[in-house]
């Protein structure tokens, strides 16, 4: 029960962050990849102040023997390139550039009332489905190891 209440809290400083920042606006997301047009560079801010909070919050976190909440950290362990992360990173970045949304932008967006997100999320969710499910069949060994 106290992890779920620290996850919704954690999920609502997120989502707040990111409604805040302008990420959770298609339009302004794609205005910050047009580079050859209305370029808006206010949201390299917004990332680069997420990677140093996420820099310095790992310096201090891991530096402790466990997590608060759990019984040891669970980092990635994988350092490989392979077909599969490249390919889920080409296909994030290309929906990204097309819809203005990623996951963590339409999740909070839905909260805003924006149909677009709405259309968003439900398409994502189909994509979800349909990867997993051709991962499964396409790579059974794989699909069991991930």
């Amino acid at each position: 029960m106290r992890r779920t209440i620290f996850a919704g809290l954690i999920g609502l400083v997120f989502g707040t962050g990111i409604a805040i920042s302008g990420m959770a606006n298609p339009a302004k997301v794609l205005n910050f990849f047009d580079l050859a047009g209305d370029w808006d560079p206010s949201l390299a801010f917004v990332m680069g102040s997420a990677l140093l909070v996420a820099a310095v919050g790992y310096f201090f976190v891991l530096k402790r023997d466990r997590p608060i909440l759990e019984t040891r950290f669970h980092l990635p362990t994988n350092r490989k390139l392979d077909a599969s992360l490249l390919a889920g990173s080409a296909l994030f970045g290309i929906g990204w550039g097309i819809a203005g949304f990623c996951p963590g932008g339409a999740i909070p967006a839905l909260g805003l009332g924006e149909s677009a997100a709405w259309i968003f999320v439900a398409a994502m969710l189909v994509g979800i489905a349909a990867a997993k499910t051709a991962r499964d069949a396409l790579l059974p060994r794989v699909a069991k190891t991930v």
